[in-house]
């Protein structure tokens, strides 16, 4: 029995101790750092690669997935920067087209129907308001004539990269955000207009879009938000600070009518087809684009911290 009783007080008071470990509170004494580390920051001599300079950046953009038409975009972008992390600027550039493999294959089936000189085929016909007579690049698809997009843009992470603990270079990321206008070719309206009115051709009858004139592209400019990352390199020493390359990738989402066809404006919500080319038939795309440039800043020499 005194064993016993002894077990049970004994694991009473284990018991006893748990609970008050678990409520206990733990507390640390602040160590005040004294001697020469003290108030020193974290790095000493840093090469601040953006505060205070403009930074000029040249080289090519390339649009991404793409249905009919890939636009390569020769350009660049001017950025000032406040402070090392901070900074606002303006990208911009001029877009030339190359056609998909798709786009390619439709016009080798338009080539081969030679609708031009047989109107009358049924297959003509049929598609005569969604496929021109002549070349789709210049006469139908929609594609990015010009850019120009401000922004603000914010370096969050920066440092060094080593390749085999021998080769270092500084680098940075970058996220930048802003507005962009987008300068567009685009099919002209044909048919009815947006409130159901009939679209008047030059002849000064209503423009059918069945009709090889209503195939004639217009311009356009569309805004819509742009946002997106960079990565870059400074690969200079401490004498050609003023050098850098960067790979950056933007999206700028908005609703154009990439092909040109009749896609929307009939039947229960504007779903099917109706006859017309207005903008009910724009579809959204969340278009991107990957680019490459070479940096250059201004001043050449850089401020370092202490």
């Amino acid at each position: 029995m005194m064993r016993r009783f002894v077990k049970t007080v004994s694991a009473a008071l284990a018991g006893a101790a748990a609970l008050i470990s678990l409520s206990a509170t733990a507390s640390a004494q602040e160590i005040q750092l004294t001697g020469p580390l003290a108030g020193a920051p974290a790095v000493r001599q840093l090469r601040l690669h953006r505060a205070g300079r403009f930074e000029v950046s040249v080289g090519s953009s390339f649009t991404l997935l793409d249905q009919y038409l890939r636009t390569n975009m020769p350009g660049g972008t001017l950025t000032y920067h406040f402070t090392d992390w901070l900074g606002i600027g303006v990208f911009g550039g001029y877009g030339i087209q190359t056609t998909t493999g798709l786009t390619d294959e439709l016009q080798q089936t338009v080539t081969q129907r030679n609708c031009a000189a047989r109107p009358w085929v049924t297959d003509c016909q049929l598609t005569a308001v969604n496929l021109t007579r002549g070349n789709l690049a210049t006469d139908q698809l929609a594609h990015i004539t010009w850019m120009a997009a401000p922004q603000l843009v914010a370096i969050p992470f920066r440092g060094k990269l080593s390749l085999f603990s021998a080769l270092f270079v500084d680098a940075d990321v970058d996220i930048f955000a802003g507005a962009a206008f987008v300068g567009l070719q685009e099919r002209g309206n044909c048919g009815l207009d947006d409130s159901g009115n009939a679209i008047i051709g030059a002849n000064g009858k209503a423009l059918s879009c069945s009709l090889q004139s209503s195939f004639a592209l217009q311009s356009r400019v569309a805004i819509a938000p742009q946002f997106g990352l960079g990565l870059n390199f400074y690969p200079g020493s401490a004498d050609t600070n003023f050098f850098g390359i960067g790979f950056e990738f933007r999206a700028f989402p908005f609703a154009w009518n990439t092909g040109g066809f009749d896609n929307h404006g009939g039947g229960p919500n504007n779903a099917f087809p109706d006859g017309s080319i207005n903008s009910a038939d724009r579809e959204f795309h969340f278009n991107t684009m990957l680019s490459v440039q070479l940096k250059f800043a201004f001043p050449t020499s850089i401020k370092t911290s202490q």
